[in-house]
Parts: C-alpha cells; sequence; structure tokens
C-alpha cells in the first residue's frame, strides 16, 4: 500500500487535526459519520445556524467551540473569536442575535491574568455586538487535558422577517460580494507561532463581530440571495460549496479579491493559498445585480468594511463549478481545501 492510500486508510479509522479543518474531510465526516445518527429538518440543511420555528417566530440556533493557539494573537484573542463567531453565524442566516451561552474548559495551571483579560474581551466584544451573555458553565480539568482554555459559545437570533436565503435561491447573472480582505486572521495567528516578528507586527487578525455591517448590506440590499462568513476553509471553501450547492458555475477575478500586501507575502512566504485561509470578520453575499452596487457602498460605510467588493458573478452555466480567473489571464477551478495547512486557528 502506498503511503498516500495508507493515510487515507488511516483516516477512515481515526480522527485526524484535517478533520477540523473545515474542508473535504470535516464533509466527509459529517456525511458519513455524524447525519446518518443524527439527521432531522433543522440539521439537514447544514447551515451556520438553524433556523426554527417557535410559535410563528423564527429563531436561528447555532453553537462554536473556539480551541485556538495561542489564546492571544494580534488584533484578538480566544473571546473576542468565540463571541463574534456566535453572532456572525447568526447574521449570516438573517438573524438579528441576542443571546450568547458561555462554557468555559479551564486547564489547571492557567493564569488567572490571562482568564481575566479573555473575560474582559468577552464582555467588550458582546457589548459591540450587541448581546447579552445570559447563560454558561465552568469545568477545570487537570493538566494535560486542555490547552490552556476552551471556550463554547451557542447563540440565539430572531431572523428578520422576508428575508430568503439560501443556495436555492441564488439565480444566473447575480453578484458576489466580499466585505473586506482575506486571511488576515489565520496568518496573524499562523505567524504568532514562527520566528517573523518583523512581518508579525505588521499583521493583525481580523476577527470583529459583523452583525451591523450585514444588517447595512441587507437594508441595502433586501433580496439578498445567501451569506456566509468564510471562516474554516477560507473564501475557497464557501466560492466551491457555493457552486456545487446551487449548481450553477460561480465565475470570480482574482484581482477584485481585496488582500493585504503583508497578508500575501506571508502566505507566499509559508506557501499557503490565501483562498483557503480562515477569516473571522468577512461575509460573503449573492445579491441581485440591480442591488450590488447600492450593498457595496453600504458596506463600505462601516468601519468593517471599508475594502468591500464585487468579486465576481453567478454564470449561466449548469457545471456546479467556481472558476477562478487570475492576475495574469489564466483560470483555474476553486475546490475546497481538502484537510487543514492551518490547524488551531479557530
Amino acid at each position: 500500500m502506498s503511503t498516500v492510500a495508507a493515510r487515507i486508510h488511516a483516516h477512515k479509522r481515526q480522527i485526524v487535526l484535517a478533520h477540523g479543518g473545515g474542508g473535504q474531510m470535516t464533509d466527509e465526516l459529517v456525511r458519513d459519520l455524524m447525519l446518518p445518527r443524527l439527521t432531522n429538518d433543522a440539521l439537514a440543511r447544514l447551515g451556520d445556524a438553524a433556523v426554527l420555528d417557535v410559535g410563528g417566530v423564527q429563531l436561528a440556533f447555532t453553537t462554536d467551540s473556539s480551541v485556538v493557539h495561542p489564546l492571544e494573537f494580534p488584533g484578538g484573542d480566544i473571546g473576542r473569536l468565540a463571541i463574534s463567531g456566535a453572532v456572525n453565524d447568526l447574521a449570516v442566516c438573517g438573524a438579528e442575535a441576542r443571546w450568547i451561552s458561555l462554557g468555559l474548559i479551564l486547564e489547571e495551571g492557567l493564569s488567572t491574568e490571562v482568564l481575566r483579560r479573555v473575560v474582559d474581551s468577552i464582555a467588550a466584544t458582546a457589548a459591540e455586538a450587541g448581546v447579552e451573555v445570559a447563560t454558561g458553565d465552568t469545568k477545570v480539568v487537570a493538566r494535560g487535558q486542555a490547552d490552556g482554555l476552551y471556550v463554547n459559545t451557542s447563540g440565539i437570533g430572531v431572523v428578520r422577517p422576508g428575508l430568503r436565503l439560501g443556495f436555492e435561491f441564488v439565480q444566473p447573472g447575480d453578484v458576489v460580494l466580499l466585505s473586506g480582505t482575506i486571511a488576515d486572521h489565520g496568518m496573524a495567528v499562523m505567524l504568532q507561532r514562527e520566528d517573523q516578528s518583523a512581518l508579525r507586527s505588521q499583521l493583525e487578525s481580523d476577527v470583529a463581530p459583523i452583525n451591523r455591517l450585514i444588517r447595512l448590506l441587507i437594508e441595502a440590499a433586501p433580496d439578498v440571495r445567501f451569506m456566509r462568513d468564510p471562516t474554516r476553509g477560507g473564501l475557497a471553501g464557501v466560492l466551491a460549496d457555493l457552486a456545487e450547492r446551487t449548481g450553477f458555475r460561480v465565475e470570480v477575478d482574482e484581482e477584485l479579491i481585496p488582500m493585504r500586501k503583508a497578508t500575501l507575502y506571508a502566505c507566499e512566504m509559508l506557501g499557503i493559498d490565501p483562498l483557503d485561509v480562515a477569516n473571522e470578520g468577512k461575509v460573503l453575499a449573492v445579491v441581485p445585480p440591480e442591488q450590488a452596487e447600492a450593498a457595496v457602498e453600504a458596506m463600505r460605510s462601516h468601519e468593517r468594511g471599508r475594502e468591500a467588493a464585487a468579486i465576481g458573478r453567478i454564470g449561466e452555466e449548469r457545471d456546479g463549478v467556481c472558476v477562478l480567473t487570475t492576475d495574469v489571464g489564466g483560470q483555474r477551478v476553486i475546490q475546497k481545501p481538502y484537510g487543514e495547512q492551518l490547524p488551531r486557528i479557530c
């Protein structure tokens, strides 16, 4: 058996880090192991949040666990990451986030000063997003049984009436929008682990709650078809999923994708495709062409969306692939990452 075949066979028998990367291996784990045992109508949609009808009111319900290493990084920390992740997952489902639950798993030996800073960050980020931490739980495990601190957040929000969001509403001619630069979070965390102090000083994570930016987007483009925050699996993961799930060709122009020079340099230095790298304060949206310009301007009016741009369109072809036109005029197919190049970044 070849080395590659042996690795694939091993991945079928045990969990590896790549199963957590948000790419093809994550999809296989969910599809083959989770869904057959747990599936129901709410779960089967596999959205960023489940949308549930409760007495005629649509509520969005989401949960997320943060295991980032290190706990603090340029631009944020595990607390800001945890609150932002829950809020943003609700927002891209068209929901106004209201309440968050907070679960903390602390490792014996964790500095109380670090914990104090993280909890202060949680409080500040919740206030920024306009949500309340309504309930929580704390557990402590022995040394070596966790990496300092793990955080779980669940969130509940009220879905805005009249929105029709989903892959099934995307149509040919629709415009693909992105709220800002890509790959900043993943590379900021990765470089914090590397001996690259000069470059590290130029990079900060984009981690932030973007529910207010998304509210502006919805007000400017009330017929928005689809939204998602490109976290694990990066922009490539969302674009590939968009093409596959709609069945249409998605056409994207590399020159139109916003990216900081320092981030691009870091990706090139480490041999990483920036399209595969996680973001924690961005939204990708698909809107009707007649509402695209207003949507971009609305996002640019928010401090988190200054570099928002239209980066592509939904094509007529029904081949379910995403095609990127490169900056030198060539084309390549965008695929979901198979595993995970940067573990423990969210």
